[in-house]
């Protein structure tokens, strides 16, 4: 069974990380930004811990998959990822910030379940892929 400790500490090391991704889409001045993305971190390292919580409590009864909870939470983010993608006479817009959401809900999952490690060096990667690579493409972009 987790202790309060540890479901405060996951808690707060799923704002941290699901802020850092946030952060840069606010730099960016996206729509879905530090509140959102703290948000479905958070929400997704909750429903992850819900998920464990009913695990330890039910075990003994009978057979549970903690898993299927998480599941719900990659389709679920799918609708909300939609919602952030638009098209207009330019092209399509938001599709970064849709997969940002996604990630930052896996990462989320991965701190509610304590795989801590995946998390940190996922936010680490997302961190890369949207600050460097960022750079790397208005390189090579055909719209200087």
């Amino acid at each position: 069974m987790l202790s309060n400790h540890d479901v405060v500490i996951r808690l707060l090391v799923s704002v941290i990380l699901g802020g850092l991704i946030g952060l840069e889409r606010e730099i960016q001045h996206r729509e879905a930004g530090l509140r959102t993305h703290i948000l479905v971190c958070m929400g997704s390292t909750l429903i992850m811990l819900t998920s464990i919580y009913i695990f330890d409590i039910y075990r003994a009864i009978g057979n549970l998959d903690p898993t299927r909870i998480a599941a719900g939470v990659v389709t679920g983010i799918g609708f909300i990822g939609a919602g952030a993608i638009m098209r207009d006479r330019e092209g399509v817009k938001g599709l970064t910030t849709a997969a940002s959401i996604w990630v930052v809900s896996g990462i989320g999952l991965c701190v509610g379940c304590g795989f801590l490690y995946a998390g940190y060096v996922t936010t680490l990667l997302v961190l890369i892929v949207l600050f460097i690579l960022r750079r790397i493409e208005r390189l090579f972009s055909k719209d200087k």
